[in-house]
């Protein structure tokens, strides 16, 4: 788990990540982001840092409603409050044996099918911010998305086309 202050993660297969970290006062705590969006945070107790004294299941918005209370100095007044519209933002990778690869972004249909925006593809070490319509996409890109949370589930789904 590293020092205090500092975060570890654990993938948990089928579930998510577990981000674990230890406080300046030696409290343990963890958070659990489920696939599905929700979160699970734990506080341990003192004198058995393997039982938990707290656990609470949040969903997406319960957790970005935390999240906001922990970090309200950190908002800047030009940044799109998403959790508060009811969009995500999400990276979603193509596969190297996917569908897409050496086709045009337009052909997926994803905005017109899902009413999600692909605002930046990330490849190998550079980032294409805005791709357009003719943007060739390739196995192993990042995409980087944004819309519903149903909409960016809908989008997973067709850009995981193998």
């Amino acid at each position: 788990m590293g020092g205090a202050g500092r975060v570890g993660h654990t993938p948990l297969p089928g579930i998510g990540v577990r981000y674990d970290l230890v406080t300046r006062e030696r409290r343990r705590l963890s958070v659990i982001a489920h696939l599905d969006g929700s979160r699970t945070l734990n506080v341990y107790r003192r004198d058995d840092p393997d039982d938990t004294a707290v656990s609470l299941k949040l969903n997406a918005e319960e957790a970005a409603a935390v999240v906001d209370a922990l970090l309200p100095a950190h908002h800047s007044p030009n940044l799109l409050a998403t959790a508060e519209l009811g969009l995500v933002a999400e990276r979603i990778e193509l596969s190297s044996t996917s569908y897409w690869n050496g086709r045009v972004l337009g052909d997926t249909r994803m905005r017109t099918e899902t009413g999600v925006s692909v605002v930046a593809v990330l490849r190998r070490a550079e980032a294409i911010p805005s791709p357009g319509p003719d943007f060739r996409l390739a196995g192993g890109d990042t995409l980087i998305v944004i819309g519903t949370r149903e909409g960016v589930g809908v989008a997973a789904g067709i850009l995981g086309r193998e």
